[in-house]
């Protein structure tokens, strides 16, 4: 395999096609997470059709469980250990990970990385588990799912990769603690010598009802972040893939060296 095809759905969802598998990050396929209000097409269900699940962490915009229904029977599912009982009864292959563990997808090697972001599903949940972002590798191309992040010692470990999919942005009008702005995901794709970078988990959904309240802060908070990573990355090496929601783009490999 000489290139990989990535499919942005809006958040932190993602189809990456590689190694002849389909491989679908945080699925969030709906109109509406809980209280968040979707700004952007929802997903056809051509979306779901995935070989293989990621799940970086325990949270609802990422842990989605009727986005989780919507999966083919034969999905296998990777999540952080401690995940198991909030998936009971949504799949038939759950895996639990914990970072530094690889899983072998047929010709695709996946390894459970660390991401420096709250490990609960929310501050009143029992359940709990790692927050992980994925590394994966056919032996030509490698690829970083970041999942939710703020930036850490020990990322630079985890280059160089081809291709990165960054989270920007938020959900609301504030980012809080161990997420990435624009600058600081620059930042990132440059400690993981990313030749490639996709900007992912902005633009998509905001709180009900604020947008027409403060327009002007939608536009801000949850548009720009993308332009703003782009123009982050200027004359510096990476090529910034922006895409709209249901959009593809598609990266080959690296010549080979000298």
């Amino acid at each position: 395999m000489t290139g990989l095809r990535l499919t942005w759905w809006g958040h932190a969802t993602v189809g990456i096609e590689l190694a002849g598998l389909t491989v679908l990050t945080d699925p969030v396929l709906t109109s509406r997470v809980a209280f968040l209000h979707r700004h952007a097409a929802t997903p056809p269900p051509a979306a779901a059709e995935a070989d293989v699940v990621l799940l970086s962490h325990l949270h609802g915009d990422h842990l989605h469980r009727p986005s989780l229904r919507r999966l083919p029977e034969h999905a296998r599912i990777i999540a952080p250990r401690g995940a198991g009982r909030l998936l009971s009864g949504l799949a038939a292959r759950v895996e639990e990970v914990l970072p530094g563990e690889q899983v072998q997808l047929g010709e695709l090697s996946l390894t459970a990385v660390h991401a420096e972001h709250d490990d609960r599903r929310h501050p009143w949940s029992p359940h709990s588990g790692p927050a992980l972002g994925f590394v994966l590798a056919d032996g030509v191309q490698r690829l970083w799912f970041a999942g939710d992040t703020g930036l850490f010692d020990g990322m630079a470990a985890l280059g160089p990769v081809d291709a990165a999919l960054i989270p920007v942005g938020g959900w609301g009008p504030t980012l809080g603690p161990h997420h990435l702005d624009p600058a600081q995901a620059a930042a990132a794709a440059h400690r993981v010598r990313a030749r490639h970078a996709v900007p992912i988990h902005f633009g998509t959904l905001w709180p009900t009802g604020l947008r027409p309240l403060a327009p002007g802060l939608f536009r801000a908070k949850c548009r720009a972040p993308g332009r703003e990573f782009v123009s982050a990355l200027a004359g510096t090496g990476v090529t910034v893939h922006l895409l709209n929601p249901g959009e593809s783009t598609e990266i080959t490999a690296a010549e080979p060296g000298p």
